[in-house]
């Protein structure tokens, strides 16, 4: 059993245990190798977590091991930890951490966290998201290049419509877009508005780019997730450790570097030179808040013009006013 260390951070000191154990085998990287990462890049991934509930992605044995996800704050929670309270779609609620501060990830590492997973609002305002998310996420029969040249496209539509997004990759195959808004819409309608961006990028580019909720509808086409913007649906952190053999993490990048750019160039190894070099590429984010107005006109002239509505939501939400019904397409065909 290897020896705990005390890491000194933000004034406080946390004590980790295990600090040899082996998280990530084929590289080598140690829970303590976890936490030093954290340190390293931690002013960055607290810009994309700080005041956010934040779902934690636990490993306590690695990668290799089981994994499960705590939407609850974790026993003992010290009480220099904030909390944010949430409501599931089933209308129960939880509190979650929210982090603050270096300190408050380390400790969480301590717990096994590799991927943190904060919602798109902040605990002052738990209703109302000031992210809009775009998950560009390959199929079978395409790579993260065919996520690159749909991400491309998706920022043309963004700009006709008033709107910039800042890339990162997932830390897997696929793209994120954020577009920082103005938090006075709802989780339903920040949903209908990537479902209007989605749909319109769809129209330009239908032999590359799908909104198939079903996958055997999908092709080999990228698929806009539009369900990553349902209420309790979260993706990765920037600069969050994914659970993948190359300990690879999720990248922000600035739109000159996305086209050279690949998912196993950034992992717990690379990203603290990187970030000492650069910084946070997307630290300027926080400046800007954007109106989603012209999307949401969007979404009424498709509805009007081309008669489109809802789409499926996730399984485990409660069926919603105006929702298709949620039936595989080839199951529907055979009743």
């Amino acid at each position: 059993m290897s020896e705990a260390e005390e890491f000194e951070i933000d004034g406080r000191s946390v004590r980790v245990s295990s600090v040899d154990k082996v998280y990530y085998p084929e590289r080598g990287f140690t829970k303590g190798d976890l936490v030093r990462y954290l340190i390293a890049v931690g002013g960055g991934m607290l810009r994309g977590l700080r005041d956010r509930p934040t779902t934690l992605q636990r490993f306590v044995h690695g990668v290799t091991g089981e994994s499960f996800f705590q939407k609850r704050v974790p026993k003992n929670l010290p009480e220099w930890i904030p909390t944010a309270r949430i409501t599931f779609p089933s209308g129960r609620f939880a509190d979650e951490m929210a982090p603050d501060t270096v300190a408050a990830l380390v400790w969480a590492a301590n717990l096994g966290t590799l991927t943190f997973h904060p919602w798109p609002v902040r605990r002052t305002d738990t209703e109302h998201p000031d992210e809009l998310r775009i998950d560009l996420d390959p199929q079978p029969g395409t790579d993260f290049a065919d996520a690159i040249h749909a991400a491309h496209a998706m920022r043309e539509v963004l700009d006709e419509y008033g709107l910039t997004a800042w890339p990162k990759t997932s830390g897997g195959r696929g793209l994120h877009l954020y577009v920082p808004i103005r938090p006075d819409r709802q989780f339903t309608e920040v949903r209908r508005a990537v479902i209007a961006l989605a749909r319109e990028l769809e129209a330009r580019m239908p032999d590359r780019v799908t909104t198939a909720w079903w996958k055997e509808e999908r092709g080999e086409r990228i698929f806009v997730d539009y369900n990553q913007m349902a209420r309790d649906r979260t993706i990765a952190a920037a600069y969050s450790p994914r659970p993948t053999v190359r300990a690879t993490v999720s990248a922000p990048l600035t739109w000159d570097e996305v086209d050279d750019a690949h998912p196993d160039d950034f992992d717990l190894g690379s990203m603290p030179a990187r970030y000492a070099r650069l910084g946070d590429v997307h630290a300027d984010m926080a400046e800007h808040a954007f109106d989603l107005r012209p999307v949401l006109e969007l979404a009424d002239r498709q509805a009007r013009d081309h008669g489109v509505g809802d789409l499926p939501y996730p399984p485990d939400h409660p069926k919603m006013p105006g929702e298709p019904p949620r039936v595989q397409p080839s199951r529907a065909r055979e009743h």
